[in-house]
């Protein structure tokens, strides 16, 4: 298969310029066949006003063919356009409105891609983000071309009896003296190429309805491939759930005759927000409790709301140019995780988001691969759907409610629906609708979208008792990042606590006795104080609660301050803060070569065990240790991963130890004989109990370890199950690969679970798992095609067990850079992120560094490398 080699020329903001030419609608016919698809495309454009006056049309493709062409209904000579199998040019079109009308022949069973239109498991399906859209046809493929899409769909009807677009479906008849039909869909909102979708295929499907704030009837189907929709209930309650809560906390209300939701076994992503037309990874969408955990019911609810909301934010208003990605991407994320702190549990959602996010996007942060919110160049766009544009996103947008307050914050976000409804928008435009709502200048707040980098707080706090205050010296600095050595102050909104001797909150009050709005401290300078009076003793220091800035803080406060927080502290998010800095200074301390147990951590999860106000989920996370990457970024340089593993397995083993009767008691406490049931408070237990026993195995008693085994057989839901198979993997024991072989026999018709099996394989913290895994690659269950394959094993392998990753023989990262080129010719996304797992590379010691960097070397200099994988190469190597 061809495929598009690196090319040097960046893409860069600056260079920003509307299109020549609009797209007023977009008619498109498929005629689908599995090896040979007919695409016909009519496109009504006319010059933009805004563009350059006589330009010629340039459109886009990516190895495609065409087979017609004509302008006006009249076929073009060949002297009057230009074709490749990357663009088309049409020399000189005539000035105002015209039709364009392209045919092109694509193979969608070929596109190992999985862009453009491909077949997965015999299902024609699309995915056209960011620039897939040009792999069906020549087109201006930009998310600022917005256009009316008409679209017919023509198939075998055994083959593909439901044919599928966006929008409102207009009709559907079979053709007259054959076995085909055709369906035609609408879609009346204006939308850019990349929300494009189409499905064709053998569907099972479950339906149900909604009823919007105003009334209007909304048709909802979740289709599924054929016997599986008995898994699709719980998508469906998630999906109403959502639509409702948009209504309720954004006013978003939906605005087509039908949603419909695909899910797809092949799939690059986990979903995509297709107008009207959400197609997702299957993953995402199937559950039940013998075949998905707790954490698969919560990525479901959280990634169907996630695609839904993206109606509004990201589809009803798009964004201008890829640059502004974060513009949809990091606002969906913001409201996709309130909707699930409204779901369940606000404080214990916030903890597991914030963990997430300092384990990838701080570790991005401070690598080669760091880079801005809104990016200022890229050469591969599909390089950016990262946890910065993400989740650090999102952040910046928490941090605009903070800073303006929730009403301030909703007359925004009314003020972006109303100004921009069917705008391809920018972060300038974003931003303004707050300005003008607030009247509040966020000049310096945007540097969030253009500063790339972690700010880091260096915080000096003192106590005067005669004058009865307490003050804050707090200085701020950002580290130097690739393309950005100088920074500037940042806008950092610090949400604060200061506790009196029995651990109550003490009423901020600034030096002149007036109060704090919200106990909120906001950091504009370089250096800045803050003095607070009336503080009758000494007080315990809570900062950035909640975590309302994504900063690292350093100060002088102590382990007094930590141990008292984790007892005291009314903030759920810096109580739980207070407990992982407490195990971070063992578990650093341990790495480094230290011996003595950790006391403080062990009385704080004590003294945690034995309040009786605490939520099951909340002290799940207490218990659980920061993972080993976590560690690593806290040492910062001169990394060994086999020190971090043995240094965190000490510290788990003395936990378990120590509290080896309190833990014993709460897991039997928590056992239930009840039906399986997905709900928050129900997963909460199942967590905590399961953490126990994770704890209680790390005491490496036979008699904890056959636990675990017990706990394995008689498990009711995969989320029990999986617990204890996830901690007998941690042991080379015989029940671990008696625990496995019972699993593959169980489960091997079902290759969502059976990714589960690959995934807890590739995390064996021993010298063969990169054996095993060489070995699990020829498993019949396995294919290097499916990207739900790849991830649970390979990138598994490279993400989730640093320390076989780090090998010191370089093996590890032999296998992956292998596995990356051979990858890339088939798939370059699916290449491309795992190869993102040296992004960590140069905080290694010395003799991994060389190894490490030598493999990188051997992939770059590799002749006919794709943009994606060239470009991840070179940032990690500059």
């Amino acid at each position: 298969m061809m495929m598009r080699e690196a090319d040097a020329t960046a893409v860069r903001l600056s260079e920003y310029r509307p299109y020549d030419w609009l797209v007023d609608t977009v008619e498109l016919d498929f005629q689908l066949d599995p090896k040979a698809t007919r695409v016909r495309a009519k496109l009504a454009m006319r010059p933009n006003p805004k563009g350059r006056k006589g330009a010629p049309i340039v459109l886009d493709g990516d190895e495609l063919s065409l087979t017609s062409i004509k302008l006006n209904g009249r076929e073009l000579r060949a002297d009057e356009y230009e074709a490749t199998a990357s663009s088309l040019t049409v020399k000189t079109p005539p000035r105002g409105k015209l039709d364009l009308e392209i045919e092109t022949i694509i193979n969608p069973s070929a596109n190992t891609k999985l862009m453009g239109l491909f077949r997965s498991n015999a299902i024609y399906c699309t995915q056209c983000e960011a620039e897939g859209f040009r792999r069906i046809t020549y087109f201006p493929d930009r998310p600022d071309v917005l256009s009316v899409y008409t679209v017919r769909i023509e198939a075998d009807r055994d083959e593909a009896p439901f044919l599928l677009s966006n929008g409102n479906p207009v009709e559907a008849f079979g053709i007259k003296g054959t076995n085909r039909h055709y369906a035609i869909w609408h879609d009346p909102f204006p939308k850019p190429s990349y929300l494009f979708a189409l499905v064709g295929g053998k569907l099972d499907y479950i339906e149900d309805s909604f009823i919007t704030a105003s009334g209007k009837h909304v048709m909802l189907r979740i289709f599924v491939e054929c016997g599986k929709t008995q898994l699709a209930g719980y998508a469906m309650d998630a999906l109403q759930r959502s639509m409702r809560w948009d209504e309720k906390v954004f006013g978003c209300e939906y605005d087509l005759d039908v949603f419909h939701i695909v899910a797809v076994s092949d799939f690059n992503m986990g979903a995509m927000e297709n107008k009207g037309l959400n197609i997702f990874n299957d993953k995402y969408v199937l559950a039940s409790p013998e075949t998905a955990t707790d954490i698969d019911y919560e990525n479901i609810e959280a990634i169907i709301a996630h695609e839904y909301f993206h109606n509004w934010t990201g589809d009803r208003i798009t964004c201008r140019d890829w640059f502004q990605l974060c513009l949809k991407e990091g606002l969906t994320v913001f409201r996709d995780q309130e909707f699930s702190s409204d779901e369940r549990s606000r404080p214990v959602e916030r903890i597991g988001d914030v963990r997430r996010f300092k384990s990838y996007q701080f570790a991005e942060d401070a690598g080669p691969l760091a880079h801005p919110v809104r990016p200022d160049t890229y050469r591969e766009i599909n390089n950016f759907y990262t946890v910065t544009v993400y989740e650090k996103g999102a952040e910046v947008v928490r941090m605009l409610k903070t800073l303006l307050g929730a009403p301030g914050f909703r007359k925004g976000m009314d003020l972006y629906f109303r100004r921009h409804d069917g705008d391809a928008a920018t972060v300038e435009d974003f931003l303004k609708c707050f300005t003008d709502a607030n009247k509040r200048d966020l000049t310096q707040f945007s540097r969030w979208y253009s500063q790339a980098g972690t700010p880091e707080l260096a915080v000096r706090g003192r106590y005067d008792a005669k004058a009865k205050t307490y003050s804050f010296d707090i200085e701020q600095m950002i580290p130097p990042t690739p393309g950005q050595s100088a920074k500037q102050p940042m806008v950092i909104p610090l949400k604060l606590g200061l506790l009196d001797g029995k651990g109550r909150d003490i009423a901020l009050k600034d030096a002149k006795g007036k109060a704090v709005p919200g106990n909120l401290i906001v950091l504009e300078k370089s250096a800045q104080k803050f003095v607070f009076g009336g503080i009758k003793e000494k007080p315990a220091v809570s900062l950035n609660r909640g975590f309302s800035a994504p900063v690292k803080i350093a100060t002088n406060f102590g382990e007094e301050n930590l141990r008292f927080l984790a007892k005291y502290d009314s903030d759920p998010f810096n109580r739980y803060d207070a407990v992982e800095q407490l195990a971070m200074l063992g578990l650093v301390g341990s790495a480094r070569g230290a011996n003595e147990p950790p006391a403080a951590l062990i009385e704080a999860l004590s003294n945690a065990l034995d309040n009786a106000s605490l939520d099951d989920a909340f002290l799940a996370q207490l218990f659980s240790l920061p993972d080993e990457a976590d560690i690593a970024q806290q040492i910062g340089k001169n990394v060994d991963p086999d020190a971090i593993m043995a240094a965190r397995k000490k510290i788990k083993r003395e936990i378990g130890v120590a509290l080896k009767e309190k833990l014993a008691a709460r897991y039997q406490k928590l056992t239930s004989h009840r039906a399986y049931s997905p709900d928050a408070q129900s997963a909460g237990r199942r967590a905590l109990r399961n953490t126990c026993l994770d704890l209680l195995a790390a005491t490496e008693s036979k008699a904890e370890q056959q636990r675990a085994f017990k706990q394995f057989e008689e498990a009711d839901n995969m989320t029990d199950r999986m617990a204890a198979l996830g901690v007998l993997s941690q042991y080379a024991i015989p029940e671990r690969e008696t625990a496995l072989a019972a699993f593959e026999t169980r489960y091997r018709n079902d290759p969502l679970v059976l990714d589960k099996w690959f995934a807890v394989q590739a995390r064996i913290p021993e010298a063969d798992t990169l054996e095993r895994v060489h070995k699990l690659m020829k498993h019949p269950a396995f294919s290097m095609t499916n990207p739900n394959r790849m991830r649970s094993l390979i990138g598994v392998f490279a993400a989730g067990n640093p320390a076989q990753f780090n090998r010191p023989d370089g093996k590890g990262y032999v296998f992956i850079a292998d596995t990356v080129l051979g990858l890339d010719s088939k798939n370059p996304q699916v290449a491309a992120r795992l190869l993102s797992a040296f992004k960590s590379w140069r905080m290694l010691e010395p003799a991994r560094r060389a190894l490490a960097e030598k493999e990188l070397n051997r992939i770059a200099k590799t002749p006919g490398l794709s943009a994606d994988v060239s470009d991840i190469a070179s940032r990690s190597l500059a």
